[in-house]
């Protein structure tokens, strides 16, 4: 005894305190009472659902029942009944005329009559009443055609009409008019099952609207009841850490100490923004020293741009002077000295001064490539027809020594880009085209413009085709690299740097080009600049200067 009380008063305020911490952090939680509502809300769909379908079901088995059984088995007994009158109508008028005109609505109305027979039992399968007045009307019309109709018509000699007793044609028409009374109860059995299937029916219906209408009903008070609870337990918690959560974010006040509120899920939110909080702060020192760092980084940087765009052309116009001063030189010594130089002198001569004109051109070219994107930024929306116009202009010499046929869309779209640089653009991708033109055909340069997507991204696709001599596959990826020529220079003039820049400013305008691989006539380059909206002007102002 001494020993339980021992142990009783050792477990017993260990026990106390764990209940209470459990209690006090096992609190009612936001997804404890979801799982409750939701569960109670399942279990209400489970049920409805059954009993609803249950009524659906009903429904359509008695609707079924009496468009597609009840109504057809009306229309095949008047198909038959009118099949017995007429064979009545034909055996009667034949026994009297002896014209055999007046046996076929007999033989018909025989035919008619299994048919009708056939249908209805078929359809009223199941129903003993509903067959057992087709049996009695059956019975009775094989005993009137067994009796009167097959004896008296198979003794009628067609063509030679003869009196008949009127004994017999009453005792023919007596059996009939027992027929005609087992129509009127076989009607009548049919009507009262449509009736009674009507009556079902719509007692269905209303069992049906009634469990509806009740399931809407407790579905309106859960909503209600999940609206204030949602209120209670979410909603008001959620506007308290929300003011909270603004005054430091908003009003930038980061040191105000965010305390969680509201069940344990939610206090372990305020927890965390509040943890977030704290963070932010650390960090946000660390960013504002990081800051300073870049901003002094990036003063260097404009500075060494600067500085290294200075020296482009400080070097450009360095490396320039010399080459013309060689050139100069070496075409005074041909001038003084020619007659006193032989053919190889003479062509050493010419040798140096082609060198020191194609260095002066890939300096000048050096200079285009490393410019493209990086003097200016200009971004403004562009027209590119008046774009293909300029280039065109400054390459009109060239397409009237050669003769190019140029065919263009009426219309060109709009874009955001640099006026001068897709001029420039149109002007080396043309400008190929000419240079690289077959020798035995004519030349024709066709552009195209398509609308067309790339993932997400709608983008204006282009394409510019020509007839000329054409680029194997193989070098599709090569024509883009800067100085990659495909022939000698004795051949085609060029420092191969042209398609260079024009992969640099598609890029430069977002998009990509291409050389298309299938085109077999020629050579067709592809490139991509994205659609942009109306929310900037077009500007063309810079065409007139880049047509010069």
């Amino acid at each position: 005894m001494t020993k339980t009380d021992t142990r009783e008063s050792e477990t017993g305020p260990a026990t106390s305190a764990g209940a209470s911490m459990v209690s006090h952090d096992r609190g009612p939680t936001v997804q404890g009472w979801f799982l409750i509502v939701l569960s109670v809300m399942g279990v209400l769909v489970v049920i409805g659902t059954l009993v609803g379908s249950h009524y659906l079901r009903e429904t359509t088995n008695m609707s079924d029942y009496v468009r597609d059984r009840i109504q057809p088995a009306r229309v095949e007994a008047y198909r038959l009944q009118a099949a017995l009158v007429n064979q009545e109508t034909g055996a009667r008028g034949y026994i009297l005329a002896a014209d055999p005109a007046f046996l076929q609505p007999y033989e018909d109305g025989r035919l008619d009559e299994q048919e009708a027979a056939e249908s209805l039992r078929e359809l009223v399968a199941g129903e003993d009443e509903l067959i057992a007045d087709l049996d009695a009307v059956e019975a009775a019309a094989e005993e009137w055609r067994r009796v009167y109709a097959a004896p008296l018509v198979s003794s009628v000699v067609p063509g030679n009409p003869q009196p008949v007793d009127p004994v017999v044609v009453e005792a023919g028409r007596v059996a009939f008019d027992r027929l005609r009374v087992l129509f009127d109860v076989q009607n009548a059995g049919l009507l009262d099952a449509r009736e009674e299937g009507i009556e079902e029916l719509e007692e269905v219906r209303t069992n049906r609207d009634t469990i509806f209408a009740s399931m809407v009903a407790v579905f309106l008070l859960t909503g209600v009841g999940m609206a204030f609870l949602v209120q209670m337990i979410v909603v008001r918690p959620l506007a308290r850490l929300r003011e909270a959560t603004r005054k430091v974010v908003a009003r930038e006040e980061f040191g105000h100490h965010i305390t969680p509120e509201g069940p344990a899920d939610i206090r372990a939110l305020g927890q965390d923004v509040e943890n977030m909080r704290e963070r932010i702060v650390r960090e946000l020192e660390v960013s504002r020293e990081r800051h300073a760092r870049l901003e002094s980084q990036a003063i260097d940087l404009q500075r060494s741009n600067a500085e290294l765009e200075q020296f482009a052309y400080v070097a450009s116009h360095d490396l320039q002077e010399p080459l013309r001063k060689v050139a100069s030189f070496c075409q005074l010594l041909e001038k003084r000295y020619g007659d006193k130089l032989d053919e190889r002198g003479a062509q050493y001569i010419a040798f140096a001064v082609d060198g020191a004109k194609r260095m002066q051109v890939l300096i000048n070219d050096l200079l285009t490539f490393s410019r493209v994107g990086r003097v200016s930024d200009n971004h403004v929306r562009v027209a590119l027809a008046p774009t293909l116009d300029a280039a065109l202009t400054n390459l009109e010499q060239a397409i009237e020594e050669s003769e190019v046929v140029i065919e263009r869309p009426d219309s060109l779209p709009e874009v955001v880009g640099d006026p001068t640089l897709l001029v420039m653009l149109w002007q080396n991708l043309l400008g190929n085209a000419i240079k690289f033109r077959h020798p035995d055909r004519p030349i024709t340069i066709r552009i195209a413009c398509e609308e067309a997507r790339e993932g997400d991204e709608a983008v204006w696709q282009f394409a510019v085709q020509d007839t000329g001599i054409g680029i194997a596959p193989e070098f599709s990826d090569k024509v883009f690299v800067i100085f990659q020529r495909l022939h000698g220079r004795d051949v085609y003039t060029g420092t191969g740097i042209g398609l260079a820049i024009c992969r640099k400013i598609v890029e430069y305008h977002g998009g990509e080009i291409w050389l298309d691989p299938e085109y077999k006539g020629g050579a067709r380059f592809c490139f991509t600049i994205p659609v942009v909206g109306d929310n900037e002007p077009a500007q063309n102002e810079a065409l007139e200067g880049a047509s010069a």
